[in-house]
């Protein structure tokens, strides 16, 4: 029997390439303490908190657990990639991943179908430490409906803003002012917090991307009163998603 050793070059199907720089991108979000502090850590101690000493929240539990949802979802969707990107581009891993058969398409798509995954992850882990704290949601089939799509459009809003963010800003600074965001936006953009508790401001906030994923989260899981419109969150994360996407296509740096 002979033995065939004659070189074979080629690239590998484009499905089994997305597919493992997806696998790829998810372990090393899935390694990072800090994002994993962020994620899913943080946000469990935010549920326990609630659960046990409401009033340090102030906000019933019912309410509290979709809350905490957008804000892991949030911290994965924007504040992990940013940071990630910033710093794959100063090393130089863009413009190298971007030569390889997988391309820039590739490249960007891998990093939202891990984003989607580690998404899926958290929204499991956190909905079931809820319900093991006694959670028992209110769901509410519209809601549902129009929270599903206003979830994934912000979320696809959140990951163009990183990309551009992290074309835009050296990598330290994408590290800090991404941080920043995240506990600026938790606080005053109807993450944690419902829009109508703004005041004078509710209408500005409900404009923002986080409230559109919020108050999405809040009205399918709790059957939280929609005062700004059943359909707002969807719009807002519509728009907010096509000129993020728009944004970052225009400016997108692969090199440092």
């Amino acid at each position: 029997m002979s033995l065939d050793l004659s070189p074979a070059p080629g690239a590998a199907p484009a499905g089994r390439r997305l597919l493992r720089h997806a696998r790829l991108e998810t372990m090393l979000l899935a390694r990072n303490g800090e994002q994993l502090l962020l994620a899913l850590v943080i946000p469990a101690a935010v549920l326990v908190v609630g659960r046990f000493v409401p009033a340090r929240i102030g906000i019933r539990f019912d309410l509290l657990v979709p809350s905490v949802l957008a804000l892991a979802l949030f911290s994965t969707g924007f504040t992990a990639v940013a940071i990630a990107t910033g710093f794959d581009r100063r090393h130089g891993v863009l413009e190298r991943l971007a030569a390889t058969p997988l391309g820039r398409a590739g490249l960007v798509l891998g990093k939202a179908a891990a984003t989607a995954l580690v998404g899926l992850l958290q929204a499991l882990v956190l909905v079931g430490l809820a319900l093991v704290l006694g959670w028992r949601p209110t769901l509410s089939p519209t809601g549902l409906a129009w929270a599903v799509p206003a979830v994934a459009l912000a979320e696809t809003a959140f990951v163009a803003g990183a990309l551009a963010m992290a074309s835009l800003l050296r990598a330290e600074i994408t590290l800090a002012l991404a941080n920043l965001l995240h506990l600026a936006l938790a606080a005053g953009g109807a993450l944690l917090v419902p829009a109508d508790r703004y005041g004078p401001a509710e209408p500005v906030v409900r404009l923002l991307p986080t409230a559109a994923l919020g108050e999405g989260l809040r009205q399918a899981l709790a059957s939280a009163p929609a005062s700004g419109g059943a359909l707002l969150p969807l719009v807002v994360a519509a728009v907010w998603a096509a000129v993020a996407v728009l944004v970052a296509r225009k400016v997108m740096a692969w090199t440092s």
